[in-house]
């Protein structure tokens, strides 16, 4: 083989210039500020007014012209003189000056908490009594006859106050959240609030939401960690099933609580009603729900999930973001202890775009864990059918939004498959999928390795669908580890005619001697050969794999080695640095991905006649940055002399959508990159193969 390489260090960086006045270059506690584009301090409370400052933009599709930072609203301070005090945010009316009179929200933000290990318990509006009068005071100034909208948060705690005026003065009632910019109060007046008018999720506002949620099940009704992770999914797919039949059927949702419903113990019950109501038909809709799972949350718990969720289109949220959100809480609450790791966000995007499943190729990981790899095929392939139909970094219509979710759910059904040895992970990927499908597709509980034969319930559909040599595509991280060895005679039985023997080493010749068969391997050895088993002949396989198979001079990992050259050809390894996976594993792990591609029996006999493999070039790299460092804190890209790039990101599309018939764009603007090599290298190898053909039969 021809070992073509390439070694990804420092990427484009550039000289230091500011145009127009933008900065290209930022210290380690500095950012480009979301609203006015200027370089920033990160202290005190800025950190929490960028975040909100996006979440207006993306969820509230309030346009960064109608925000101003730091705006001055005259207030009267009891027993002072008239005072001045400063608005974090301030949002005025659309298109008119920054003026008091067009004044018509505002944002007080304060320093995040630290948060210690213990449990996060939030906040009630009478235990935050006291912070909120800052808020009080902006919104009761008189200068402001279009002011009604107050928010306070911390990035912990979050409080929205809606202001009414009488003859007597200001009064302040509590809200569940925000509407978003273009509707009016008939919310408060008791109508049932439109799905037309519900907000995208962002990323970084969608994950506080849910980790929210999570935070007040585990924190105010004291369930443990793993009981309230399920709580919270019973809610969140009441949610998006309420989504989906108000979509279908033209009717209002019945997953909403109204403003002056959380705040007392009637409205409370009756937004309870509604959420068991929808529960009880996900439960029969979908075999992922047994009739063992109940919503035991208290009316309380079960009202502010409610108001946390209920505004939102979960639908048509992006699925990275809804999955980004997901994945958090999923991977904080369903840790294994058998080796399982689960796959890094960005290696899991980058193994997906080498491999490039289609439309109509079988997908599988038989150690899908949470579903990380099933969730990002079905994001690739909405990717592709976005560019195909030229609305990428568009929100989807309605009609779209469900042409493209029944061609997912046609693909999950189809096409998608996921096994797990652990019952909890199956239950947790079958609803990742849902998440994006609307369906639970197929996940399998199985082990793997054990496949064909087993006695777990997923045995026999696996049978049925993704039998040995049938599959067109397999991503997969394996446990890995010494601590868990396969000793099953049973299991080390299917793969004694490749890698579950042992070996010697001739000491005259230095040949490997196959001495009997092995008594026990590491599970990612078996790995190797059940996924390569797993597809048809011309099939690919994206492994992740520790180094010592790829490089250590035993001659067992070396007879591994020589088994994956003689039945497949070497598509690309790509070496990671030990932050990928320190950060999750909490280990020293090298690891590699490997890419392969199954030969064909007549391939392999050809090369056997012959006497020796042909040459052909393999692409190989080095990751050096992969965004994290050890401790999981992200890693930007500085300049020769140490300080952040600050610039566009290449690859980020303008968002775009109709307001009042007007296209509002919310264009990409200048950050911190993260420092990931996968992306560069990602497009390396398309270049690489478009000079040098995959090797092997055409696909």
């Amino acid at each position: 083989m021809e070992q073509v390489g390439l070694e990804i260090g420092q990427l484009g960086a550039s000289e230091e210039v500011e145009p127009n006045g933008e900065p290209d270059a930022l210290a380690d506690d500095e950012d480009i500020d979301f609203i006015t584009g200027k370089r920033i301090k990160l202290r005190g409370n800025e950190p929490v007014r960028q975040a909100v400052a996006l979440a207006l933009a993306y969820e509230y599709r309030i346009p960064v012209e109608d925000m101003e930072r730091d705006y001055p609203i005259p207030v009267d301070v009891v027993g002072k003189r008239r005072a001045t005090k400063k608005a974090d945010i301030a949002i005025f009316e659309h298109g008119k000056p920054h003026t008091l009179d067009n004044l018509r929200r505002v944002v007080v933000c304060r320093p995040q908490p630290k948060l210690g290990r213990s449990v996060t318990k939030l906040r009630t509006f009478q235990q935050a009594a006291k912070d909120l009068e800052d808020l009080e005071e902006l919104l009761g100034a008189e200068d402001t006859p279009k002011l009604r909208y107050g928010m306070w948060t911390n990035g912990v705690d979050q409080f929205f106050l809606y202001k009414s005026t009488s003859r007597f003065g200001a009064t302040f009632e509590q809200l569940p959240y925000w509407p978003v910019a273009d509707e009016s109060d008939e919310e408060l007046s008791g109508a049932r609030p439109s799905v037309g008018r519900f907000r995208l999720g962002e990323a970084g506002a969608l994950k506080t939401a849910f980790r929210r949620c999570h935070n007040y099940i585990h924190g105010n009704e004291g369930m443990p960690k793993d009981a309230a992770f399920w709580q919270f999914l019973y809610l969140l797919f009441a949610k998006m099933h309420d989504e989906k039949v108000s979509r279908r059927n033209g009717t209002p949702p019945e997953f909403y609580a109204l403003p002056r419903e959380h705040n007392n113990e009637a409205g409370r019950k009756a937004i309870r009603e509604r959420v068991l109501q929808l529960f009880d038909a996900v439960k029969k809709e979908y075999d992922v729900f047994s009739a063992r799972d109940e919503i035991t949350l208290s009316d309380r718990a079960i009202a502010f999930i409610v108001g946390e969720l209920g505004s939102y289109n979960l639908s048509g949220t992006e699925a990275d973001v809804k999955g980004l959100a997901y994945q958090e809480l999923v991977g904080t609450n369903l840790r294994g202890d058998r080796g399982q790791y689960f796959t890094p966000r960005n290696a899991v995007e980058f193994m997906v775009d080498i491999l490039d499943p289609q439309d109509d190729e079988t997908v599988l990981d038989p150690c899908c864990g949470t579903g990380g790899f099933l969730r990002e095929t079905l994001r690739h392939l909405l990717n592709k059918w976005r560019e195909q139909e030229g609305t990428v970094g568009q929100p989807d219509t309605v009609e779209q939004l469900d042409k493209h979710q029944e061609r997912l759910r046609d693909y999950a059904d189809r096409h998608l498959f996921g096994a797990d040895f652990d019952p909890f992970l199956v239950r947790a990927a079958s609803m990742s999928v849902m998440m994006l499908t609307g369906a639970p597709g197929n996940t399998f509980h199985m082990d793997s390795l054990a496949f064909p034969k087993g006695h777990l319930s997923g045995v026999a559909p696996a049978n049925e669908k993704i039998r040995l040599g049938t599959v067109d595509v397999v991503l997969t991280n394996p446990p890995f580890g010494t601590d868990i060895k396969i000793e099953d005679k049973d299991i080390l039985d299917q793969y004694r005619d490749g890698v579950a023997q042992s070996w010697s080493r001739n000491r005259e010749t230095g040949e490997l001697v196959a001495i009997g068969s092995a008594s026990s391997m590491s599970p990612e050895q078996l790995f190797v050969q059940r996924a390569v088993q797993w597809v048809r002949e011309g099939g690919r396989v994206g492994i992740v794999l520790p180094n010592g198979i790829l490089s250590n001079p035993g001659p067992a990992d070396e007879a591994i080695r020589r088994w994956i050259l003689k039945n497949c050809w070497v598509l690309a390894s790509v070496e990671l640095p030990v932050e990928a996976f320190i950060h999750e594993a909490g280990v020293n792990i090298l690891t590699t991905l490997l890419f392969l591609k199954r030969k064909t029996r007549n391939e392999i006999i050809d090369e056997t006649m012959a006497g020796k493999q042909p040459d052909y070039p393999v692409f190989m790299a080095v990751a050096e940055k992969v965004g994290i460092d050890r401790r999981g804190n992200p890693v930007y890209r500085r300049h020769p002399d140490g300080e952040i790039i600050a610039e566009v990101d290449p690859d980020e599309e303008p968002r775009t959508w109709v307001r009042n018939g007007e296209v509002i764009t919310v264009p990409p603007r200048r950050r911190k990159l993260i420092d990931n090599d996968l992306p560069e290298i990602a497009r390396a190898y398309k270049r690489f193969r478009e000079r040098y053909p995959e090797p092997g039969r055409p696909r």
